[in-house]
């Protein structure tokens, strides 16, 4: 369900948006769940969360569901920058994968080396 309910509607197959469906029309809860995270999709993409995310905000306070209120309230705590990640071009992509890949350098050797060979590892790797 979970799956079914964050990938974009046109990549889901016939058999999957017809139990998608389904199973929605049996749980009011899930559906509201559904597409308050389809709204949050949009607005990751179209990067409108400047104007849009108080409102889903408010939306989601409204519906009670514990699961959202839990992650608004979670946003609420840096809005900030989730604003900025929302409605800016700029992206931590780069960045983020150079932290994996140097934390993977630090699994390999843990326990068989020091911090000097792990710098030669990390300065040779790049």
């Amino acid at each position: 369900m979970t799956s079914w309910i964050t990938r974009h509607p046109d990549s889901l197959t016939k058999d999957e948006t017809l139990k998608l469906n389904g199973v929605l029309a049996r749980c009011p809860q899930l559906d509201t769940t559904a597409g308050h995270v389809r709204t949050f999709a949009e607005m990751m993409t179209a990067r409108t969360g400047r104007d849009q995310l108080a409102g889903w905000i408010d939306q989601v306070k409204a519906t009670g569901l514990p699961e959202l209120v839990s992650f608004v309230n979670g946003i609420g705590s840096d809005l900030v920058a989730v604003v900025a990640g929302l409605s800016l071009p700029f992206s931590s992509g780069a960045v983020e994968g150079q932290v994996n890949r140097i934390k993977m350098l630090k699994r390999q050797m843990f326990g068989r080396a020091g911090l000097d060979l792990l710098r030669k590892r990390v300065l040779l790797a790049a």
